[in-house]
C-alpha cells in the first residue's frame, strides 16, 4: 500500500498498484558497473521536480538541479510525475529538444 499511496502518489489506484504488481529487483550491474562522465557536465539539461514528491524530497530535487545548472521546472505531482502529469513533462521535453536543436 506504501507505493501506491507515496511513491505512485497522483496516479490513478488500479494503475498504480498494476506498477506494483511488475516491479523488477534491480541488477547487481547496478551497483558494479562504472559510470563514464555524466552528460548533464556538458550538454543543456532540464530538470523537472515533483514538489508533491515522497520518495526524493523536493529540496533534494532542487539540489540535484541546481549542482547540474539544469533548466528547473516544478509540477505539483508526486514521484512519478511522467504518469500523473504527462502533459507537463511532454512540455519540458519539447522546451528541451527545441533548444538543444537550435545549438546544433
Amino acid at each position: 500500500e506504501d507505493f501506491v499511496v507515496r511513491f505512485a502518489s497522483g496516479v490513478e489506484k488500479t494503475r498504480a498498484k498494476v506498477m506494483y504488481a511488475v516491479q523488477q529487483g534491480l541488477s547487481m550491474s547496478t551497483f558494479e558497473d562504472v559510470m563514464g562522465v555524466p552528460a548533464w557536465k556538458s550538454l543543456p539539461s532540464w530538470y523537472l521536480v515533483a514538489t508533491r514528491d515522497e520518495a526524493i524530497p523536493p529540496d533534494v530535487e532542487r539540489m540535484f538541479a541546481k549542482r547540474m545548472g539544469a533548466n528547473t521546472v516544478e509540477v505539483s505531482a508526486g514521484h512519478l510525475a511522467m504518469a500523473s502529469h504527462p502533459a507537463d513533462v511532454v512540455r519540458l521535453i519539447e522546451a528541451a529538444a527545441n533548444v538543444t536543436a537550435a545549438v546544433k
